[in-house]
């Protein structure tokens, strides 16, 4: 059964709060940040969620075994960028919370140990809220009156991004870039997976001295600290039906066939 998912991703450049906390300067970033990624997205799925699994979610991005798939999938291959073999070092997660502030990763605190600290918030910018239609018609427009902006070949000779795309919109129309500032502050949340991560983001080490946390030794603690004490609290769980969250209504008349399909 599916009770959640997490996506890694590359984590943006420029991320104040999280650059402060890490305490890089800027070769050492352009250098590691290679070493960090994002978790653009993470949770746990009905009726799974109320059962604070989410945190298990959040947990399980820190184990060994998602190291060994960074590790796996980039060992001897060169950064696209600066065509550069690195060691397959994963050293630190990132995430933001959907709105606001986030339940799902406070106080996810084990034997004396923060999984994900919270480090400050995001300016509130973005580009949803050019919703609708919107967007597709600044993009439109941008593709015809203006130019990327690109700054190394290697990145292709398009737009780099929704927000190149706006804010070049945003100038060439004579709106204010401010535009782009919807006022939902996202919660900024950091996992170090090692000791010595951030002297190693830093480049003051030359390994991260990994934390040995493994899938079944994560599940055991969410299990023992959060899992059995609210199933016990909220029962209602047993009674969830997948049919409360359909979002059309079935067909008639369309019958499932029995056996293997040939």
């Amino acid at each position: 059964k599916l009770i959640g998912l997490f996506g890694l991703g590359d984590p943006v450049f420029a991320l104040s709060a999280r650059d402060n906390w890490i305490g890089w300067d800027m070769e050492a970033k352009k250098r590691n940040l290679y070493h960090v990624m994002d978790a653009y997205v993470l949770g746990a799925v009905p009726p799974y969620s109320s059962l604070l699994c989410g945190k298990l979610i959040a947990m399980l991005a820190c184990s060994n075994e998602v190291r060994s798939a960074f590790r796996k999938k980039y060992a001897g291959s060169k950064s696209f960028i600066r065509q550069e073999s690195r060691k397959p070092y994963l050293a630190l997660l990132t995430t933001t919370s959907a709105l606001g502030r986030s339940s799902i990763y406070n106080r996810i605190r084990v034997n004396g140990y923060s999984y994900w600290t919270s480090v400050g918030f995001t300016q509130g910018s973005g580009e949803f809220h050019f919703s609708n239609g919107v967007y597709e018609q600044i993009r439109a427009y941008v593709e015809e009156y203006c130019k990327p902006s690109a700054k190394n070949a290697a990145w292709g000779n398009g737009f780099r991004n929704k927000r190149e795309v706006i804010r070049k919109c945003l100038a060439s129309v004579g709106l204010s870039a401010d535009l782009i500032y919807h006022g939902i502050r996202r919660e900024i949340f950091i996992a170090p997976l090692g000791k010595d991560a951030l002297r190693f983001l830093r480049g003051e080490v030359s390994r991260p001295c990994f934390f040995d946390w493994s899938v079944a030794d994560l599940s055991r603690r969410f299990l023992e600290r959060w899992l059995v004490s609210r199933a016990q609290r909220f029962p209602q769980y047993k009674g969830y039906s997948r049919e409360e969250y359909r979002l059309w209504p079935r067909k008639q008349g369309i019958n499932k066939p029995k056996g293997r399909n040939t």
